[in-house]
């Protein structure tokens, strides 16, 4: 058995309007190894958000295969994504999407509840992750009591609450202010190695390439590993 978590073959995306179609990814290859941290860096349009949709499952490539875990992505039918999203992956994008009207503990918390985890369990596990990322005194804030930074920071706390294998993090600081992106990265960063994640996160900010073990950039709808 190979130590890649995440194998990418020969993908591509193409959008088709009435008689134009737009190639985002071309012949894409990647091979992510388990238990490492890697960013993706490139211009808005380049492509590297469509990549991660991909293999979140939000999005469907026109051609190749994807293969995370024993998910074989581009054949699952809706169900199983479903599946996939819900314990394989933990997702945060660059808008929280936290539910307006729970508090950050109950946000947390919701995504075991809907798989069935244990109540008293998934309460203490939302309680420690929120503590984790420095949140222990807005356990019962709404999200608009809460700022920006805070309000990502529950964002992280969630994605990890059904213990996932794979962290998709989607230009998570790209809606705060410079000191408010370099605390979110330090606690995503943070939070994926003491639960021993794999890390993928879509960047076009270069800072964070310091924490990470790989770095690869868009170039021409492909990825080329940058080398330190």
């Amino acid at each position: 058995m190979n130590n890649y978590i995440v194998e990418i073959k020969n993908l591509e995306k193409t959008y088709v309007e009435e008689s134009e179609s737009l190639t985002i990814l071309k012949n894409l290859n990647l091979q992510i190894i388990n238990g490492t941290k890697n960013i993706i860096l490139g211009e808005s349009g380049c492509g590297k958000s469509t990549l991660l949709n991909i293999i979140g499952g939000l999005d469907v490539a026109t051609s190749g295969s994807i293969i995370a875990g024993n998910f074989d992505i581009l054949k699952m039918d809706e169900q199983s994504l479903t599946e996939y999203r819900s314990k394989f992956l933990g997702l945060i994008f660059q808008f929280h999407y936290l539910l307006k009207d729970f508090t950050a503990l109950e946000n947390v918390f919701l995504p075991a509840y809907m798989i069935g985890m244990n109540k008293k369990e998934a309460m203490q596990r939302a309680k420690q992750l929120l503590f984790d990322v420095g949140l222990e005194h807005r356990l019962q804030h709404l999200p608009s009591q809460l700022s920006g930074g805070e309000r990502q920071r529950v964002a992280v706390a969630r994605s990890l609450m059904n213990d996932p294998q794979l962290i998709l993090a989607d230009e998570p600081t790209g809606n705060l202010d410079p000191s408010n992106a370099m605390l979110i990265g330090e606690v995503l960063f943070s939070m994926v190695e003491k639960y021993d994640k794999t890390l993928i996160l879509v960047t076009h900010d270069q800072e964070f390439s310091k924490r990470a073990d790989y770095v690869y950039k868009f170039v021409n709808g492909k990825l080329e590993l940058e080398l330190s």
